[in-house]
C-alpha cells in the first residue's frame, strides 16, 4: 500500500499495548461480523478499512465504528476470486485492486464490473505510488513489477529482484508485501530470506533495512515478515508474522524494535496507519484485526 504519515511529529512514537478489536473477534466463520484468515488490508482516508479474507475468498469492507462488515462481491458468482491476499483502493477512480492470487491474476473492481489488469503472476503484495504507478510482487519470480497506469497489456518495467532466488541483495526469495515510498523507493517483505529490502528507483541491487540475520527471535531477526509500512522519518514497520510481534526499525540500525506483541497478536499479516498515527494490524491466525491506540 501507499501513504504518508505526517502525523509522527516526533520519531519515537508509542501505541498502547491492549489491543481494540475493530473488525471480527467473533471466531472464525463467514459471518457479516466474522473472519476467516484476513491478509492484507487497505485503510481510507475515512478510516474504512478494505479487507482480504483468504479463505473465504472475498474483500470485505467495515466502514468506520460499524460492527458488521458488507461483502464486496467480485465478479458475477461467489468463486470468482482464489485466496486473494491483498487489497488497495484506488480512490481517484472509485475502484479497488485485489491480488487474486490463487486465479494468479491482478483484477480491478469498479461501478461492479470487474476487470483483469495483469494475468500470470503470482502475486501477494500491492501498491500504488503519488503517480498512480502500480507495484505488484510475484512470489513465484521473486520480483517486484511496476505498471504506469492504463497501461497494463504490457510486461510492466522490474524494479526489485528479477534475478532469480537467492539470498544475495540482488536477490529476492518469495517476496510478499510491499511498500513504495515518496521517492518511488519499493520496500519489500522478502519472506524466505527473514528480512526486508529496499530498492531505490532504478537501483540494480536492494539494502537490508530489517531482519537479514536468519530465522529467529532475536531483535535483529524476523521470522517470515509479512506487512510492512515506513514512516515519514524512513522507519520500517513490519509484521513479523512467526514472531507475533510487529517490530520498527530505524535505518542504519543493527536491530529493531518490538512495537506491539506479547500476548497481542496471533499471526500478524496485513499492517496500517489511520490519519491520526492509530497503528492497525491484521490478526491472522486470530481472525480479527486490531487497533493500537497511539500515545499522545
Amino acid at each position: 500500500m501507499f501513504c504518508f504519515h505526517h502525523f509522527l511529529e516526533s520519531k519515537f512514537k508509542k501505541w498502547k499495548q491492549n489491543a481494540i478489536t475493530v473488525v471480527g473477534g467473533n471466531e472464525l466463520g463467514e459471518g457479516l461480523n466474522q473472519l476467516n484468515y484476513p491478509y492484507g488490508m487497505f485503510i481510507d482516508k475515512k478510516t474504512n478499512i478494505f479487507l482480504v479474507v483468504y479463505e473465504n475468498y472475498h474483500i470485505a469492507l467495515w466502514k468506520y465504528n460499524l460492527k458488521e462488515g458488507q461483502i464486496i462481491k467480485v465478479g458475477d458468482r461467489m468463486d470468482q476470486l482464489s485466496h486473494p491476499t491483498d487489497v488497495i483502493a484506488d480512490q481517484q477512480n472509485d475502484s479497488i485492486i485485489i491480488a487474486d492470487y490463487g486465479n494468479r491474476r491482478v483484477v480491478r473492481w469498479m461501478n461492479q464490473t470487474q476487470q483483469i489488469l495483469i494475468e500470470n503472476i503470482h502475486c501477494m503484495g500491492l501498491a500504488m505510488d503519488k503517480n498512480g504507478f502500480l507495484y505488484a510482487s510475484d512470489s513465484k519470480k521473486n520480483e517486484v513489477r511496476r505498471w504506469k497506469m492504463g497501461e497494463y497489456n504490457n510486461e510492466g518495467i522490474v524494479v526489485a529482484g528479477g534475478n532469480g532466488q537467492g539470498n544475495h541483495l540482488k536477490l529476492l526469495s518469495r517476496p510478499t508485501y510491499i511498500f513504495v515510498d515518496e521517492e518511488q523507493s519499493v520496500y519489500v517483505s522478502d519472506r524466505n530470506n527473514h528480512r526486508v529490502m529496499k530498492w531505490r528507483k532504478d537501483a540494480k541491487e536492494g539494502t537490508i533495512v530489517a531482519g537479514g540475520n536468519g530465522k529467529g527471535r532475536n531483535l535483529n531477526q524476523l521470522s517470515s515478515p509479512q506487512g510492512v509500512i515506513v514512516d515519514d522519518f524512513g522507519q520500517v514497520y513490519v509484521a513479523d508474522l512467526e514472531n507475533h510481534r510487529v517490530m520498527r526499525w530505524c535505518e542504519g540500525k543493527e536491530e529493531g524494535e518490538i512495537v506491539v506483541g506479547g500476548n497481542q497478536l496471533n499471526g500478524p499479516s496485513g499492517l496500517s496507519f489511520d490519519d491520526e498515527g492509530n497503528l492497525y494490524v491484521v490478526n491472522c491466525w486470530n481472525h480479527r484485526v486490531e487497533k493500537f491506540e497511539i500515545i499522545l
